[in-house]
């Protein structure tokens, strides 16, 4: 499998992603730490919304030309998807739900330049599947994103939990297409799960959050920093 030559890469690498944001000054401290991507999961299925869509595109505005807005949804039809990210004003969306190769081929072709991450979630018995869901998209999207689904809850992503890493470094030596690595990353076992994984990104969301569920500046700059550090080693 070969990546089509007329797709350059629309991602910056190594890339550091933190989602969930919840306000902009927030976001302001996610920049001033160095974070690549801020991603805003919107119109879910299970997980909790964190801000509205009109405060999120008030939000991503706020922060246009210094970092890029990421929109993370489970929406499944490609005219939905365009509306909503023309909506916020991003360029980037990160489809974490069930979408049919034919919807990315017209979303694609609606909105050529959109760049799209397709979820890979890491479940049980489930990595021959997600082999083959790399198969059938990798004509379609940008790059991928592993995640953990949560069985007790059902959510897939922003649960906390990390999964078996070996799945996503088979993941990452079988995709034509980068991968960025979540699913319970923190400060602590950031650098670890690069190692173990060769990622073209990491992403946090619950990982770098204080009790009260905002994003904690010494637990980002920490992920920053040792994610950083963990991606020059293996430069």
């Amino acid at each position: 499998m070969t990546a089509s030559p007329s797709r350059p890469a629309r991602f910056p690498s190594p890339l550091v992603q933190i989602a969930g944001v919840i306000d902009r000054a927030e976001a302001e401290m996610l920049i001033a730490e160095g974070v690549d991507f801020l991603g805003f999961p919107l119109r879910l299925t299970v997980n909790k919304e964190d801000l509205s869509e009109e405060e999120a595109a008030a939000v991503i505005r706020s922060f246009a030309g210094r970092a890029r807005g990421v929109l993370i949804t489970y929406l499944s039809r490609a005219d939905d998807i365009v509306a909503f990210c023309r909506q916020l004003g991003v360029s980037i969306v990160q489809l974490h739900g069930a979408i049919a190769p034919a919807e990315l081929a017209a979303l694609r072709r609606l909105a050529p330049d959109l760049s799209v991450l397709k979820s890979l979630v890491v479940r049980a018995g489930n990595e021959a599947a997600l082999r083959q869901l790399v198969a059938d998209t990798a004509p379609y999207v940008d790059a991928y994103i592993t995640d953990t689904f949560n069985p007790a809850t059902g959510q897939e992503g922003a649960t906390g939990l990390t999964h078996d890493w070996s799945i996503s470094r088979r993941l990452v030596e079988l995709s034509p297409r980068p991968v960025v690595l979540a699913g319970g990353l923190r400060p602590e076992n950031v650098a670890a799960a690069i190692r173990a994984v060769r990622p073209a990104g990491v992403d946090s969301h619950t990982g770098v959050e204080g009790p009260d569920g905002r994003k904690d500046p010494a637990k980002v700059r920490a992920f920053v920093q040792n994610a950083r550090a963990a991606f020059a080693a293996l430069a």
